[in-house]
């Protein structure tokens, strides 16, 4: 099977410029395709992986991975899928978070004896002379086929900036630029990056009068279309140190049943023959695939020791409804009794919960709170130093599936 059949099968490719020649080119080449990473957080989320998980695929059938870091691009910020400019990031911290990137992907790509590179492209785009920049770039972009591309249209209501208008142009140079200098023929990207890998194909077309090709993957989102890797604290991230392996592996143990199975196939390396044997399975028997998924993915994100232990201990939790030493865990200070006791209403905002008092009211009041496997009813419940201590911790239950530690320091 070649790569571009296993990437079609896995239901990874939404759209391509050219399939008949990507196939072609795919079957009959080393090919150089880039994707590019704006440096926007300290850390890789959920939404980064199924493209490394590509871009693996890729490179285990004999491709050349470009990464590119977008230490350029993030000063301006990409507009799609926002309803708001993005937040303007410095210098300094647009280096810091592509350091981590670096370091987070390099778990996954090869980088060893030129196998892939790893780009800035703050090193091209920082130096350009803007009225060069226009002349050679700009003038093959017309403005009214640029407001109708789906990353502009959605926000010509609320409004545009101007520097925002400007990343088409930079990421369409971006590819330009890798044509040049590394023979890169193809990108790489998510489905709402069409637009944007569109403008570098066509660039290339009028400045090199040269092929080149784009494809999208599919964007990792629900059944009912929502994207996934969104979690009470907020994005999914790679760092243990912002989610836990614990928490990664719990959030893909709890997906939809319907949601499991094109997980494994997207964002896993689980072989399609063995995917097929989970399809079969209904019901509670599904519960058997998503902790498969889970412990797939947490080993190729954490290691095999931390998938493990996050395995055994949620077992152990569900099997006895007791504590595991690997969930989540807040832990109370002095401070937090200042006042003789901790309202619970703030446990939960505290432990990450519920996001506001009002939240976590309605929990309570709509019976989806349990301490040490008994419901709490009361959202006025004040817990003092004297109920936690002399005991080790407590679990709160919120719902059925979310379990929390509290200790007190």
């Amino acid at each position: 099977m070649t790569v571009f059949e296993e990437l079609k099968q896995r239901g990874l490719i939404a759209q391509s410029t050219n399939e008949e020649k990507l196939k072609e080119l795919f079957e009959n080449e080393k090919v150089s395709f880039y994707i590019g990473f704006d440096a926007t957080a300290d850390s890789l989320h959920v939404g980064h992986f199924l493209q490394l998980v590509v871009m693996s695929h890729m490179q285990r059938a004999g491709h050349r991975p470009i990464v590119l870091l977008g230490t350029g691009t993030t000063m301006i910020g990409d507009p799609t899928g926002k309803t708001d400019m993005r937040k303007m990031l410095t210098k300094e911290q647009i280096d810091h978070n592509a350091e981590c990137f670096k370091q987070q992907i390099s778990k996954f790509i090869d980088f060893s004896d030129d196998k892939a590179i790893m780009v800035k492209n703050g090193d091209w785009l920082l130096n350009v002379n803007y009225i060069d920049f226009l002349r050679e770039v700009g003038v093959h972009f017309s403005v009214n086929k640029m407001l109708t591309a789906e990353c502009f249209k959605t926000r010509l209501e609320k409004g545009l900036s101007f520097i925002e208008f400007n990343y088409m142009l930079m990421q369409s140079y971006d590819f330009l630029h890798l044509f040049r200098a590394y023979n890169c023929k193809v990108e790489l990207g998510g489905d709402d990056q069409w637009s944007n890998i569109l403008g570098g194909v066509d660039l290339i077309r009028r400045v090199e009068q040269a092929e080149a090709y784009g494809m999208t993957f599919t964007l990792l989102t629900t059944k009912e279309g929502k994207k996934m890797g969104k979690t009470e604290k907020g994005a999914l991230w790679l760092d243990p140190e912002k989610t836990s392996p614990y928490e990664f592996f719990q959030y893909w143990r709890n997906i939809g049943d319907e949601d499991v199975v094109r997980c494994m196939k997207m964002i896993t390396f689980m072989p399609l023959a063995e995917i097929a044997q989970y399809e079969k399975l209904e019901g509670s028997q599904l519960n058997q695939a998503k902790e498969r998924l889970a412990f797939e993915l947490t080993k190729m994100v954490h290691g095999e020791e931390e998938a493990r232990k996050a395995l055994d201990a949620a077992r152990a939790l569900f099997a006895n409804g007791g504590d595991a030493g690997d969930m989540p865990s807040t832990v109370l200070s002095e401070a937090d009794f200042a006042d003789g006791g901790i309202l619970l209403l703030d446990l939960l905002i505290k432990a990450g919960l519920a996001a506001s008092r009002g939240e976590a009211r309605r929990l309570v009041d709509q019976g989806g709170i349990c301490i040490n496997d008994e419901k709490v009813s009361d959202n006025k419940a004040m817990l003092s130093k004297g109920d936690i201590t002399g005991k080790d911790s407590f679990i709160v239950k919120k719902g059925k599936k979310v379990y929390h530690k509290i200790t007190v320091e």
